[in-house]
This record gives structure tokens, C-alpha cells and sequence, in this order.
């Protein structure tokens, strides 16, 4: 394998998927799982200012080559390209993230939709916070359970659609969407301020979380959280070498080979 050559075969190994690759919605789920459950959601470059690149060559070498996690447009930007080398059809959207389920915030986050044999569903393998595990059939006010979680897609009159989390017998807001088109330089603007503007979470606070079949693992700058079955233990970071050693035990990541000393210039307002 060398640079500037996308493997799919390189990339199912890294997700450790081993079933098969046809068009199906059993093909989509597999892959779906895999790689949420194997690639960590992760935004170390962001925080250390280094540039994202959202071009194939980029994303394959990154996240299948050197083994790494990306963010929204990292992760689900390579998921929509391996769906469509394997013959899917993909319409990449953006959509809106949302503010203590209230406020609605611009559109900053890559999500897919995936139309088969004439039934759609919602793909995103990049959502950092209790997102979707398994591809989400996209029909209204369903209840689908997913491992530890269960979600549901409601029609919003100003928004569009809106995907929501139950937690205990409420449902949470946790992004809104259109079904229009968006193309290659409307996620390179996104992706610009998202990894540049000072006040974006991404680039004031280190973050690497994952799913699990019985919850989720999370780390920040100081504290590293485990949910297994509903049961929450949290762990204070007291320093980067033990930041450091958690990232490689539990996501496999070495923050000593991340380059941390090539700046991009930061906006200033």
C-alpha cells in the first residue's frame, strides 16, 4: 500500500469487517457497526492546529494508513466514499447541531443518506456525542434500538428533520437536516470554520470517544468516561502523560506521533 492509493480491502481490515461487500442494507449495517465500533471519534489535529484534508488520498491515508479517528468530515467523508466505490447511492447533507436541545447551530456536521432498493437511511459515523452505532431507516416518529440506545427521526417544519436520542422517557434534539444536496467546497467551508474559529468546541478541547456494544468510552482534557449498561465511572486526567496512556489503551492512538508543532494560523476577531 502507498500514498495516493485508495484500498478498500486496506480499509475493511481497519474496521475489521469481514462480510460481504454487495449492495445491501446488510452490507451497510456491517460496515456501519464496524467502523463506529472500531475507528474513534477524535479531533487531536484540530486541537493542535494542524490542517484537515477532506480529499480522498488525505482521508484514506489518515484514518485506514496511520490508523487514526477523524471528525464529522473526516469520518463520514471516508464512509461516503467507500459506500460509493462498493456501488451505493449516497447524497452527502449537512446538518445542524444543537445547543442544550434547544438552540440550533449552523451547519457543521456531515451526515449521508443511503437509498436502497428504494428504501433511505440515515448514515453517520462521526457524531462524537451518543450518535447512531448502526444505520437509522429514515421514516418518521420510529422508535429503532440500537445496543444500548434507541432513536427516532421526526419532520420539523422550520429544520426539516430532526434526529432524537431517549434518554429515560424523554426524547433529546440532536440534529436537524434537509434532504438538499451539498458538494465537496460546502463541506471544505464547514470544515474550515468548525477547525479555525477560536470559539469552536473542536479547537479549545482535546476529545476521543467511541461507542461500545454496551455504551460508550470518552476522553477529554480531564476526565475519561465510561458508560457500560447505564452504569457511569469517571476517571480525572491529572496530567498528559496520563491522557496519553488512555488513548493508547482504550482507542489505540499515540499522541506522540501526532505533530504538534506545525501551527496553521488561527482567525482572530
Amino acid at each position: 500500500m502507498t500514498d495516493g492509493i485508495f484500498d478498500l480491502d486496506s480499509y475493511l481490515e481497519r474496521i475489521g469487517y469481514t462480510g460481504g461487500t454487495g449492495v445491501s442494507e446488510e452490507t451497510l449495517r456491517g460496515l456501519h457497526i464496524a467502523h463506529t465500533l472500531n475507528i474513534p471519534f477524535e479531533n487531536l489535529d484540530v486541537y493542535y492546529g494542524k490542517y484537515v484534508l477532506l480529499d480522498e488520498v488525505s482521508l484514506f491515508n489518515k484514518i485506514v494508513k496511520y490508523r487514526r479517528g477523524g471528525y464529522c468530515f473526516e469520518m463520514n467523508g471516508l464512509f461516503s466514499i467507500v459506500l460509493q466505490k462498493l456501488g451505493f447511492n449516497v447524497i452527502n447533507l449537512l446538518a445542524r447541531g444543537t445547543i442544550g436541545d434547544i438552540d440550533y447551530t449552523t451547519k457543521t456536521h456531515q451526515v449521508l443518506l443511503v437509498e436502497i432498493n428504494n428504501r433511505k437511511w440515515l448514515a453517520d459515523v462521526g457524531f462524537g456525542n451518543d450518535g447512531i452505532t448502526a444505520p437509522l431507516l429514515f421514516q418518521e416518529v420510529l422508535d429503532q434500538e440500537q445496543f444500548a440506545h434507541t432513536y427516532r427521526l421526526l419532520r420539523d417544519p422550520e429544520y426539516g428533520y430532526v434526529l432524537q436520542k431517549k434518554i429515560a422517557d424523554k426524547y433529546i434534539s440532536m440534529y436537524a437536516f434537509t434532504l438538499n444536496k451539498y458538494y465537496p467546497m460546502d463541506f471544505i467551508m464547514s470544515n474550515h470554520f468548525t477547525s479555525t474559529f477560536p470559539e469552536s468546541f473542536f479547537v479549545k478541547t482535546r476529545m476521543c470517544t467511541m461507542p461500545t456494544r454496551e455504551g460508550r468510552i470518552t476522553l477529554t482534557d480531564n476526565r475519561f468516561k465510561t458508560i457500560t449498561k447505564g452504569d457511569v465511572t469517571e476517571k480525572e486526567i491529572k496530567n498528559d502523560d496520563e491522557f496519553n496512556r488512555i488513548l493508547k489503551k482504550y482507542f489505540k492512538l499515540d499522541l506522540d506521533l501526532i505533530d504538534r508543532n506545525q501551527k496553521k494560523p488561527r482567525l482572530t476577531l
